[in-house]
């Protein structure tokens, strides 16, 4: 059984993907196993790395999800773990995203073939998960720390080889990169190991922390009403704190796994438990609140609208050496998607076309570039914002139940969606690179 958004998503639909019945395919259960057992990283151009494209031929570290089918929130998760897979430390909140991510007792994360190392995942609850992330970064940091001092001391002693102190230099030199410090963490280790074996007495202590040498790339991982609600709190804290750390929301716009319950990322007139007559009041604005801080990383992303922007963001936000946050646009089973959820990335797309959802990226560090920190990914509406909006259970069934109150919070709805757009736009301006009077 299959979703069929592969399909969906594929340049060469039927042609390059068919979905058939899996008894059909018993026969090529070998040419599988072959795959997962000897296929692994290809070496690829480095400028194409960070790209949709590029970032494909990484095997991906998430697989067998327990998700519904269809799910978006699991596109998100894979493509992560495809540019930063070996490096990450996962804090999960507790929710859909915990779920599929840890299901049955076992984990979808896997290992990559060649290097036998994936992401180190943990669960943690509703009201704490960002706060259990920021103890993972501190704790890594501070053992990191410990082995870094044992380097230098090394490296400057009179007898550490000429092969040694380029690697320590190396590996100092590319500490705060995650991409540039694995490969200097594994010539610093090959020569540990050789100053160990010749006698040196602090080689093996740093050796006991190797784990701990390359530079992590520290997520938490949660759903709306984790990051928007109960957990705001300490998201608010990570993101104060100023620490290099990353904020993954995958925003379904409701409590998507306790019954579907309104949370505060709910839109105005979309239907809810405790919506049943559909939300009186507009989705909390938890980007601008980021941005307010002036130095977080915020983004927010559609997949299916712009492969490009999703990847972009990714990079960006992890590569940024401060706090970030992320918030995808994660269509769900509970939206009643007319279309079944074959389609979620399309409704990716549809929302985004209609104005519904907007994506943009903003970077402090742009600004000391002299470049724009704010970015507006998303071009002017050109789809029928209501047409969209009836495209869904969430929606159309108020407009079912009580026409009159559906009008009224559906045009209630798209105002408040225009007027976010204009908002954006004002922030380019607001956010732009200083310009200097000639």
């Amino acid at each position: 059984m299959g979703c069929g958004e592969c399909v969906t998503v594929c340049p060469k639909a039927g042609e390059a993907i068919k979905m058939v019945p899996q008894e059909s395919q018993s026969a090529e259960q070998p040419v599988f196993d072959y795959l997962v057992a000897n296929v692994g990283k290809k070496e690829i151009k480095p400028a194409l790395v960070e790209t949709p494209i590029g970032s494909q031929y990484n095997q991906p570290l998430l697989e067998f999800s327990g998700s519904c089918a269809g799910c978006a929130e699991t596109s998100y998760a894979r493509l992560i773990t495809q540019l930063f897979g070996e490096q990450m430390y996962i804090s999960n909140a507790t929710g859909c995203s915990s779920i599929w991510g840890n299901p049955a007792a076992t984990s979808p994360y896997t290992v990559n073939k060649d290097s036998k190392k994936g992401p180190a995942w943990c669960n943690s609850l509703f009201e704490d998960n960002a706060e259990h992330g920021l103890g993972m970064y501190i704790g890594q940091k501070y053992i990191r720390e410990q082995a870094i001092e044992m380097i230098e001391e090394m490296a400057a002693s009179d007898k550490a080889s000429a092969e040694f102190k380029a690697a320590a230099a190396k590996y100092i030199e590319t500490k705060d990169d995650t991409k540039a410090n694995t490969p200097a963490t594994e010539a610093l280790v090959a020569e540990l190991e050789k100053a160990a074996a010749d006698g040196c007495p602090t080689a093996p202590q740093v050796l006991a922390k190797k784990d701990y040498l390359a530079k992590k790339s520290v997520w938490i991982f949660g759903g709306d009403g984790w990051a928007y609600d109960i957990g705001f709190g300490g998201v608010d804290h990570v993101l104060a704190s100023g620490k290099d750390i990353n904020i993954m929301v995958f925003d379904t716009e409701v409590y998507s796994n306790t019954g579907g319950q309104a949370s505060k990322a709910t839109p105005t007139g979309a239907v809810a438990q405790f919506a049943a007559g559909g939300k009186e009041v507009k989705k909390k604005d938890m980007a601008s609140i980021a941005m307010s801080y002036g130095y977080v990383y915020v983004a927010q992303i559609s997949m299916g609208a712009d492969f490009n922007q999703t990847v972009k963001a990714i990079a960006e936000a992890e590569a940024y050496p401060g706090p970030s946050l992320i918030i995808a646009y994660a269509p769900c089973i509970n939206h009643g998607i007319k279309k079944g959820m074959a389609k979620a990335q399309t409704e990716e797309e549809l929302a985004v076309k209609a104005g519904y959802w907007h994506c943009f990226r903003y970077n402090p560090a742009a600004k000391a570039e002299g470049k724009d920190a704010f970015t507006l990914d998303s071009k002017a509406p050109t789809g029928e914002y209501q047409e969209f909006l009836n495209g869904e259970v969430r929606y159309n069934s108020l407009m079912r139940s009580n026409p009159e109150k559906a009008k009224k919070l559906f045009a209630k709805n798209e105002a408040e969606a225009k007027a976010r757009y204009e908002y954006l736009n004002k922030l380019t301006t607001l956010y732009g690179a200083d310009k200097t009077e000639e």
